[in-house]
């Protein structure tokens, strides 16, 4: 073997060390490069995950107070509600206390006269024992006097005594033959009352709701109609809008929903907000109103003419009659009228005066359904 071989082999082993460190130095900077690029993808999928943890966080951070802010208001709304119930209460146990101080004060009153009255009856009886010792005296004294003439002056005295008695049972009957004839009249009166009231059915069947400018005809009209349509199918009240300046009309035979007609387009002009949602959220406060106002009629009613003990439903039909006129007048006050002259025909008569004035709240009963229901108010008021 010679020495170039040896050269040749030399530099073959060599190449092969230098070919092994290359392969091995570029596969350690490919795998270096590889874990890198892993890491920074799996730093940015942590950072991802921890983005979208904080937003989820935050998310349901919001939705929890949004939850709690929505119970507040709730919790607020109750309470606010509770509070108006207890001041309508106060109000009424208020009403029952001056109620009951004016009983106290008129059994006052009375008990201070029966005390004067036993006062006068005490005094007339000891001003009649003074009179009879004085006549006794004067009997002693002329006790000396003949027979005929001690009978002359006797029967002088008792025939004073009895023209005094006679002309006091005389005015006595006087007084009850008044008393008598009044009642009596007062019974023809209430019996002629009877025979000669009739049913009427001329009443108002409009409501006129005023507006600020002749501008507001169109914003209630609404586009294409449907502001108007949506007033009148959801109020069942027919809208008369005419050349009327300032004005709208409203026209129906409910007298209830004819009032809420007019409290929800009074809303909804005050609002200025006038779209068929607003109008059915103002329709729904306006029932809710008025229903409210009708409890407190009946029960104002019912306190008014001290009749009590009565069911809740049949107050509710008395608030109803608040909305009703007949001959003219309204048929809650004419009730209530009709009332206190039933109690104080009852009071006169000797009749049963709170049965009187039950009768006299009630008699018009029916009106305040005879809209829905067949029949007279009086076949009506009997049902």
């Amino acid at each position: 073997m010679g020495i170039s071989e040896l050269i040749f082999g030399f530099l073959a082993v060599l190449s092969l060390a230098v070919g092994g460190f290359i392969g091995w130095f570029i596969r350690k900077n490919t795998a270096e490069k590889l874990i890198g690029s892993a890491e920074e993808e799996a730093k940015r999928v942590i950072e991802n995950a921890q983005s979208a943890a904080e937003a989820k966080r935050r998310e349901m951070i919001i939705a929890a107070k949004e939850e709690v802010m929505h119970i507040r208001n709730e919790v607020e709304k109750e309470s606010r509600e509770r509070r108006n119930e207890l001041q309508r209460m106060e109000r009424r146990v208020i009403q029952k206390e001056e109620s009951l101080d004016r009983k106290m004060e008129s059994l006052e009153r009375k008990e201070e006269n029966l005390h004067r009255k036993e006062e006068e009856v005490e005094q007339l009886k000891e001003a009649l024992a003074q009179t009879v010792a004085k006549e006794k005296q004067e009997l002693e004294r002329i006790s000396g006097l003949s027979t005929e003439e001690a009978k002359q002056i006797l029967l002088q005295s008792v025939e004073e005594e009895v023209r005094y008695e006679a002309a006091i049972m005389i005015k006595d009957i006087e007084t009850k033959a008044k008393e008598e004839a009044e009642k009596r009249a007062k019974n023809i009166i209430s019996l002629a009352i009877q025979r000669c009231a009739a049913d009427h059915v001329a009443e108002s069947t409009v409501s006129v709701v005023a507006l600020p400018s002749d501008e507001m005809k169109g914003r209630i009209i609404g586009r294409e109609g449907r502001n108007i349509r949506t007033l009148e199918t959801l109020t069942g009240i027919d809208l008369i809008i005419d050349d009327t300046p300032e004005a709208v009309i409203l026209s129906g035979f409910d007298p209830i929903r004819r009032e809420v007609a007019r409290v929800a387009l009074e809303k909804l002009i005050a609002d200025g907000r006038i779209h068929p949602a607003r109008i059915e959220e103002m329709v729904e406060k306006s029932q809710r109103e008025v229903e409210q106002r009708i409890r407190e009629e009946g029960e104002q009613a019912t306190f008014e003419t001290g009749v009590h003990g009565l069911h809740p439903e049949i107050i509710r039909l008395l608030g109803r009659l608040r909305f009703r006129t007949s001959y003219g007048q309204n048929v809650l006050k004419h009730s209530i009228e009709v009332s206190h002259l039933a109690g104080l025909m009852a009071a006169e008569l000797g009749a049963d005066v709170q049965l009187a004035k039950r009768a006299g709240l009630l008699h018009d009963l029916g009106k305040a359904v005879d809209h829905d229901t067949e029949g007279t108010h009086v076949q009506i008021g009997v049902t």
